[in-house]
């Protein structure tokens, strides 16, 4: 009786530690898959603009992946921050895309609330025009035409504008299909409790929203940060030029050509803040990802 028992324990035991090493050999597999693609995708790629930067400009016309046999790393990236206008890009692009990303948010997720409690067909129609923000191709001439008309062509001011108008339909569509799956019992609660429309969306809406917002975030801050073309026809003088704009007309400033080892130290230093915010706001994105996945 007593073998018949450690058979039947024993047999289930072998079969899940069989499952156990089949899971992990192909854990190990996929991520060793995923590592030989990110190899010369990603990380060459990198490593080249990397090494290249401090190399002098003779050496790094040969764009090669070989250490540099004379460092000039401190002089290329003292050149860019000095003669690239780097520090005024920085500053404009901050003034450009911090406000730009609350903004996108905050009316995104308004009008997706709006959007996805409504029956309004008006309301419907507005929100098929809103997203198809994200299918069209921009429009400079009209853009310019209206920003004349504001005053404020040429300006961040209108730039910001512009940014913002241009990237709120994304923001509304992933909210709208995140908010219908929302039930109204939390927003019934709450006005039963008094909450009056904002502290609704304020207290209930925002925070069940957080795993969208993040997501949409994340684009906002690639999308603002690298954006080059409404740059290039919004945006007059270098007192306004936001980093792909210093970057641009540093590269194209020099009449021998292009000195690929400041073109490329200037590339590093306008990556730079996006590595160092994702670095420090990592573990706090995961974490709201999750209480917000929790929450909903």
């Amino acid at each position: 009786m007593t073998v018949t028992t450690t058979r039947l324990i024993t047999v289930p035991r072998a079969k899940q530690a069989s499952r156990t090493t089949r899971y992990t050999a192909l854990s190990w597999a996929k991520y060793t898959a995923l590592a030989l693609f990110a190899i010369p995708w990603i990380l060459l790629p990198f490593w080249v603009l990397l090494v290249n930067s401090f190399k002098t400009e003779g050496e790094a016309g040969g764009l090669s992946i070989d250490l540099p046999t004379v460092w000039a790393a401190v002089e290329n990236y003292t050149t860019v921050l000095v003669q690239g206008n780097y520090l005024l890009g920085l500053r404009n692009s901050i003034l450009v895309a911090v406000p730009t990303i609350v903004l996108v948010l905050l009316l995104g997720t308004m009008a997706a609330w709006a959007y996805a409690r409504s029956s309004s067909k008006v309301l419907k129609v507005t929100y098929y025009l809103s997203v198809l923000s994200i299918v069209l191709p921009p429009a400079i001439i009209p853009t310019v035409f209206v920003l004349m008309n504001l005053g404020i062509n040429g300006t961040i001011v209108g730039y910001l504008l512009t940014s913002v108008g241009t990237r709120l339909g994304i923001i509304t569509f992933l909210a709208t299909g995140f908010v219908r799956t929302l039930p109204d019992d939390f927003e019934d609660a709450a006005a039963i409790d008094g909450a009056n429309k904002w502290q609704i969306y304020w207290h209930v809406i925002l925070p069940l929203l957080r795993p969208t917002m993040f997501a949409g975030a994340i684009m906002l801050v690639i999308g603002v940060w690298n954006d080059f073309f409404f740059a290039l026809f919004l945006l007059r003088g270098s007192d306004s030029a936001t980093l792909p704009l210093t970057l641009y007309r540093f590269a194209s400033s020099s009449a021998d050509g292009l000195a690929w080892n400041l073109v490329f130290a200037h590339v590093i230093l306008t990556s730079l803040p996006l590595f160092i915010a994702y670095f420090a706001l990592q573990r706090k994105v995961l974490a709201g990802l999750t209480d917000g996945g929790l929450t909903g």
